[in-house]
């Protein structure tokens, strides 16, 4: 099993920034994707960014030019750093992470930090 644990939401001003992290551990094979979805009550999970293993990123238009996705593979660690926040960023952000064994591949979900941007 693939533990995820995030840190680094919180409330913020509209037009500030945040920093999100979120660390693997536990029975780490090779980890290929690592990425932040969003997600609001009521709403479908949106991917935000994602990252592979080989640097490849892919953001999501909404948030392209405002945030960067990078990840430290020593530390099975990925960051999203968010700039120019407004409240349509508000949402619940959760981690995941692709991991590749000999038994297959899996996908783990963090428990999500909020975000909420508001005056």
């Amino acid at each position: 099993q693939v533990q995820l644990v995030e840190s680094g939401g919180g409330l913020v001003q509209p037009g500030g920034s945040l920093k999100l992290s979120c660390k693997a551990s536990g029975r780490i094979h090779t980890i290929n994707t690592m990425g932040w979805y969003r997600q609001d009550p009521g709403e479908q999970r949106e991917l935000v960014a994602a990252i592979t293993l080989a640097g490849d990123i892919n953001y999501a238009d909404s948030v392209r030019g405002r945030f960067s996705i990078s990840r430290d593979n020593a530390k099975n660690t990925v960051y999203l750093q968010m700039n120019s926040l407004n409240p349509a960023d508000s949402a619940v952000y959760v981690c995941c992470a692709e991991d590749y064994s000999p038994d297959g591949v899996q996908d783990y979900w963090g428990q999500g930090t909020q975000v909420t941007v508001s005056a």
